[in-house]
């Protein structure tokens, strides 16, 4: 468990010793969920910190018209909701589920604030955490934003193509069924809005790797 954990964003810069000693001190539990299960419920107070062990999970969001967005997969070491850990409003804002059998290691508030109060490693990874996730949803609400499906796509395309800096060629590592949900829209609506810029020469489309042919225009839907 100490070996996985070390590779936990948390627990970054902490030998596994170091982290065995700390849980020693700590009250904490594992609990297991099976395919499919939830694991928390939208809305539901976030009491502990959860870190994925074995297996795979990811959140969802529910819209008024019952539409299911998947937000994105989490898989192990990595920690559920830890921005909404702490504060006036703390509940999950996603539903997260099983996607396969898993193990989670859930440590409870107080605990946690024994963690920061032992570790000033861990107190710092764990404000690093916080402010990477505010920035994560800040991004999110900008992508929702987007009224239409191709101003989405193009801004997915340009975000990948910022982070991937290969001058205009993107390597897409989803599956067009992963960005469908990830886009909250069937997988055909998806394939023909690829289709559309690809013959409008913004893009050109080869399986999974991208081209971007035109950056003003993609650039103009993205806007």
């Amino acid at each position: 468990m100490y070996q996985l954990l070390s590779k936990s964003p948390l627990f970054a810069g902490l030998k596994e010793d170091e982290i065995k000693t700390l849980f020693s001190h700590i009250v904490y539990q594992v609990r297991s969920f099976a395919k499919g299960e939830i694991i928390a419920s939208g809305g539901e107070e976030c009491r502990s910190l959860q870190i994925v062990f074995k297996g795979n999970v990811k959140g969802e969001m529910i819209d008024y018209s019952g539409r299911v967005l998947k937000i994105e997969d989490i898989p192990p070491p990595r920690p559920l909701a830890v921005a909404f850990l702490f504060g006036k409003n703390n509940r999950f804002p996603v539903t997260v589920s099983a996607t396969e059998y898993s193990e989670l290691i859930v440590i409870p508030r107080q605990s946690v604030v024994a963690l920061m109060q032992l570790s000033e490693v861990f107190l710092t990874n764990f404000l690093n955490a916080v402010s990477n996730r505010a920035q994560f949803i800040s991004g999110k609400l900008r992508f929702l934003s987007f009224k239409t499906l191709k101003g989405k796509l193009a801004h997915y395309l340009m975000e990948l193509d910022r982070h991937q800096k290969q001058n205009g060629e993107i390597r897409i590592t989803r599956t067009q069924e992963e960005l469908a949900d990830l886009f909250g829209v069937a997988r055909p609506s998806l394939s023909r809005t690829l289709r559309e810029l690809h013959h409008q020469g913004i893009i050109k489309a080869n399986g999974r790797t991208v081209t971007i042919i035109d950056r003003n225009a993609l650039l103009e839907d993205s806007s």
